[in-house]
């Protein structure tokens, strides 16, 4: 119990933790006048509450969420200002009415929930769109006649038609080269994910507390490099090719793939080495490498951001040049010696992959500092014309069949849209009839907080909550404060440039900060004193209660219910990369490396989708979790499986398969199997078959090893410095008998998991 109470509370500290990165102040400056101009406007015609309907519109069409391109962007602005003028034209016609009103606000909800069926874009829309039908519903949108209907209805579209022109004119200002700006977060999120690694070995105190950070700066990485490629294909798909520019960023987005690949092996070759005695000779040295790979991936992001910095990579070659040397002086000692043991020789090749990995990766960096520095200063780089996949745009025909195939209660959307639709209708009833002052609130608050899992609803909820008791005391202490109309719009729009700032970093200082923006802004257009704060906290409790009650008793979707699905998905796919990179080591003349790093890339995502899953497994009820701990023991050691079998695929540059391990064919068809029979298991909700004897296949290899070293050894002495055919047999196979023998010990594992989870 203390375990989970400590867990638990660490969640709740996560919620309000900032995200790495830098405040928007972009996105700051943009919303100061998307709001500015209209409310500005307000008070010196004397018209404040009626452009309160144009300031509305343009805030919620400026924060239309996408991450695209600018063509993308301007697409999405313009759906969402046609959306918010015809839900509020909707909303002015029903108001009147509340038998009327109650079933259009769950048909307008049950539209919204549906919509993520069609991706992130749609699903912002929607939800800016069903915001503005709750606040037009129950303060703005009040018919009485046609003129005024209508010219509500201009006010929308022109609120929205600003911030659609503002950003055209903010675009071509100054125009911000988007897939350069995701870019050099993929490399920002490397130096990131290096720094762990080197404290992983270096700084090693909680090993828990290491892995919790470790595996979500591994998943950032992946989500960049997939933010990347995404962005990079609307770009130059749009266009119909891509010109030298766009080959060199393409070049850059595929390189972080191939760095994250050897950061990965390095983090895996540092574990085993580092538990040996040899490994402390050269710790400094390691140390210090690898210190000077996150400066440089640091550098190189600065580099790909602004366009106009050199990267200097000297420290970085010398640290590596020095490693190597150290390396050289090891390797004279431990063979000068006159009974120079095995092992020493096995822990020696160890710390030569390091070493060369090392090399490797400064090589790496050093080719992409070399095309960053070229297309900054408008050099040509030789870089080959790359094939774009263009992506078949979407048809009515799809539209349809995709909400015809999600038409059914199978479907967790289609569970969300009617639980959205029933608990927003049912706050809506619950405040008309009981004629609560500002009810609409407590509708705002379960909409925004409801979410398709109870995990991501208990997560909004907690933040929204507690952001907006605090943002509330704020706003409560400012109108008490501050009389003059004045300097309340000034504090208004100060408080929006700071939320939509810090909108990336944290959710939950983003509440605290819009809070009071809200309550000033509603205190400007209509006077309603300090009470407005009070209404506004009891309000958010309220909605967030209820959020919690419709999610927990109306059709939920249990985590725990998921995982097995997942988890099955999960290790497929990384069967899948196992299987790839094993079939090179046993026909290396195939070169399939494409296909290698395609399957990498598909496990990798599932890995982040299995180890999110388990995250909102924490914030479900207690009694509906079940053991946590054999979930996150699973988790642990498929993400160990899959940096095993990538150290193998990076190994694959030094293997020729000249000399082979005469079990390997056998003892990789008996991985397969039992992996296969796992992932079974956990599709059929059985125990898995028992484990055959791998323990039988790993002794045959270690002997051959050993044969190996010792016959390396023995013929030192005549050919210390020349690569003989047993000194590649070593190089080639002491790595892979290592990586075996860990991915047989996380196989044992996973198989004992499932069997007990099973059970």
């Amino acid at each position: 119990m203390p375990s989970t109470n400590k867990r638990s509370f660490r969640w709740l500290l996560q919620q309000f933790q900032l995200k790495p990165g830098k405040p928007a102040i972009f996105s700051g400056v943009r919303s100061l006048l998307i709001l500015g101009v209209p409310i500005g406007l307000g008070i010196m015609t004397g018209n404040a509450a009626a452009s309160a309907v144009a300031t509305m519109a343009a805030w919620f069409v400026g924060m239309v969420n996408v991450d695209g391109t600018y063509r993308q962007q301007l697409r999405a602005m313009i759906a969402a200002t046609f959306a918010v003028t015809l839900v509020f034209l909707i909303a002015s016609l029903v108001s009147s009415h509340l038998w009327l009103a109650i079933p259009t606000t769950f048909v307008v909800m049950f539209i919204a929930g549906l919509a993520g069926l069609y991706g992130n874009v749609a699903a912002s829309v929607s939800l800016v769109t069903s915001i503005m039908f709750v606040i037009a519903l129950a303060r703005f949108a009040t018919f009485t006649n046609f003129p005024t209907l209508i010219l509500h209805c201009l006010l929308c579209l022109a609120g929205g038609t600003w911030t659609i022109l503002l950003s055209l004119g903010i675009w071509a200002v100054q125009p911000h080269d988007l897939v350069r700006e995701v870019v050099a977060n993929c490399y920002l999120s490397l130096s990131q994910f290096v720094g762990l690694v080197k404290e992983r070995v270096f700084d090693y105190q909680d090993s828990q507390a290491w892995t919790e950070q470790f595996l979500p700066a591994q998943d950032a990485v992946i989500q960049n490099l997939t933010a990347a490629r995404s962005l990079w294909t609307a770009k130059w798909t749009v266009q119909k090719g891509a010109n030298q520019q766009g080959n060199n960023l393409l070049v850059l987005i595929e390189d972080v793939n191939q760095i994250l690949n050897g950061i990965v092996a390095l983090n895996e070759l540092l574990a085993i080495a580092s538990a040996h005695q040899l490994f402390s000779q050269l710790q400094t040295e390691i140390q210090q490498a690898i210190a000077q790979l996150g400066i440089a991936l640091e550098m190189l992001a600065k580099a790909i951001a602004k366009g106009k910095n050199s990267v200097h990579l000297g420290d970085l070659h010398r640290t590596v040049e020095a490693l190597q040397h150290q390396w050289q002086v090891l390797r004279s000692q431990i063979l000068t010696t006159t009974h120079p043991h095995p092992d020493d020789y096995g822990d020696l090749v160890h710390l030569r992959q390091i070493t060369s990995n090392l090399i490797n990766l400064a090589q790496q960096i050093q080719t992409d500092a070399e095309i960053v520095s070229n297309f900054n200063q408008g050099k040509q780089h030789l870089i080959p014309q790359v094939d774009i996949s263009v992506f078949p745009e979407s048809n009515s025909g799809v539209i349809i069949d995709t909400l015809r195939n999600n038409f059914t209660f199978d479907s967790v959307t289609f569970r969300h849209a009617l639980r959205l639709a029933l608990i927003t209708t049912f706050a809506e009833l619950l405040a008309a009839i009981l004629q609560l002052p500002r009810g609409y609130w407590i509708t705002l608050t379960a909409l925004v907080a409801l979410k398709p899992n109870f995990g991501g609803t208990s997560e909004t909820t907690v933040q929204r909550v507690i952001g907006t008791m605090l943002g509330g005391i704020m706003g409560i202490g400012l109108i008490l404060l501050v009389q003059n109309q004045n300097a309340i719009a000034v504090c208004l729009l100060l408080l929006v440039f700071m939320a939509m700032s810090v909108r990336p970093l944290s959710y939950s200082l983003f509440t605290i900060l819009l809070t009071p923006a809200i309550i000033l802004l509603l205190n400007l257009i209509s006077a309603g004193g300090w009470q407005v704060g009070v209404l506004r906290i009891i309000d958010s409790i309220f909605g967030g209660v209820l959020a919690l009650v419709g999610s927990y008793l109306l059709f939920p979707s249990w985590e725990r219910q998921q995982l097995p699905s997942q988890l099955e998905k999960t290790i497929r796919a990384n069967l899948a990369y196992f299987q790839q990179v094993i079939a090179n080591y046993l026909n290396p003349e195939q070169n399939v490396f494409a296909a290698i790093n395609n399957l990498r890339h598909q496990a990798a995502l599932e890995n982040a989708n299995a180890t999110a899953a388990a995250q909102r497994l924490f914030s479900e009820p207690r009694h509906v979790q079940g053991e946590i701990e054999p979930v996150m023991t699973l988790i642990l050691y498929i993400r160990g499986f899959f940096s095993s079998v990538t150290t193998l695929a990076e190994h694959l540059r030094e293997f020729s398969g000249q000399y082979q391990f005469i079990e390997l064919p056998q003892l990789t068809d008996i991985i397969v199997q039992i992996l296969e029979n796992l992932a079974d298991s956990l599709q059929q909700k059985q125990r898995p078959q028992p484990l055959p004897p791998l323990d039988n296949y790993l002794e045959v290899i270690h002997n051959q090893i050993e044969q190996l070293h010792t016959a390396r050894l023995s013929e030192i002495s005549l050919h210390s410095h020349t690569l003989t055919p047993t000194l590649k047999a070593v190089r080639e196979q002491t790595t892979l008998s290592t990586e075996l023998e860990r991915i047989i010990n996380e196989i044992k594992v996973i198989h004992c998991v499932i069997s007990r989870w099973q059970s």
